[in-house]
């Protein structure tokens, strides 16, 4: 019959040597290279603001720049707090929005200490910068803004950083008893402060 299948043949023998040999996997690709870290490519920052600036302060003051909108200054640390009341009483930078720090472990200048200053009447923000050596006690801005207590308090806390003249430097986010200081790069974050974490939470520091 016409639709009727006709028996399949034997199958065919196979390739001389035995059965082929699946190709084997080839080894991962090598992980790319690190980015070397970008560098932040500022611009001087020049107006009649700077050039007060530099005419007021002289050498004290060593940079005016400003990156994508962000304008800056960097003031040699004696310099530093009479710039911020010189910009609070005279250019009407009268917020003091926040105090921070950078750690560079391997510059003889251990930290950058960053001053971040707003303007109500001009809707501009600004930032003052200075590098300081590891021990280097700056000077307290209480003085000249009363919300720089609890902020140099937490730059104190993180990164063991003193402020000369502050009225009550202590810890304001860590336990009392906690050694070390959390943002210092001087190891790990699992390595930090094992034994108040086994005492106190009574886990492995890290876990």
């Amino acid at each position: 019959m016409a639709d009727e299948q006709k028996p399949e043949g034997p199958p065919a023998p196979p390739p001389a040597g035995g059965a082929a040999k699946p190709a084997p996997p080839k080894p991962p690709a090598a992980p790319a290279a690190p980015k070397p870290p970008a560098v932040m490519a500022a611009t001087p920052w020049d107006s009649e603001l700077t050039r007060e600036i530099k005419e007021r302060f002289g050498e004290g003051v060593t940079e005016t720049s400003t990156y994508l909108g962000q304008n800056f200054v960097v003031a040699k640390p004696e310099s530093t707090i009479p710039l911020i009341e010189f910009l609070k009483l005279d250019a009407e930078f009268d917020y003091l929005v926040d105090v921070t720090a950078v750690d560079w472990p391997k510059r003889a200048e251990r930290f950058d200490l960053v001053y971040i200053l707003y303007s109500f009447s001009r809707n501009e923000r600004m930032r003052v910068k200075t590098a300081i050596a590891d021990g280097y006690r700056p000077e307290s801005a209480v003085g000249v803004h009363l919300t720089a207590n609890w902020l140099e308090r937490e730059v104190f806390d993180m990164f063991g950083i003193e402020f000369a003249g502050h009225p009550n430097l202590c810890r304001i986010l860590m336990p009392d008893e906690w050694q070390g200081y959390p943002l210092r790069k001087d190891y790990g974050i699992v390595q930090q402060d094992d034994r108040w974490v086994q005492e106190n939470l009574l886990i492995e520091s890290g876990q």
